[in-house]
């Protein structure tokens, strides 16, 4: 396998964890729950820092994504 098809299939699968994160969060949101979206927050800031870390996504893409979705928790309590 070239180190090109390896690393897109790595990045892959960061960029589908994250959505799926994402979207976990997003539920517990619609849902009401707040100690259950506080833990998915704290799960989906970490895995966009990890991402944009290893520069799967840009930080600055990172950064915003994460402050959108804290301000969602916020207006939420």
């Amino acid at each position: 396998m070239r180190n090109s098809a390896r690393k897109q299939a790595h990045n892959r699968s960061i960029a589908s964890r994250l959505k799926s994160l994402e979207k976990r969060y997003n539920a517990a949101i619609k849902s009401g729950k707040k100690d259950e979206a506080a833990t998915a927050l704290k799960d989906t800031l970490s895995a966009f820092d990890k991402a944009a870390k290893v520069g799967v996504i840009h930080r600055g893409q990172a950064n915003r994504k994460k402050s959108r979705l804290t301000v969602r928790l916020a207006t939420l309590k």
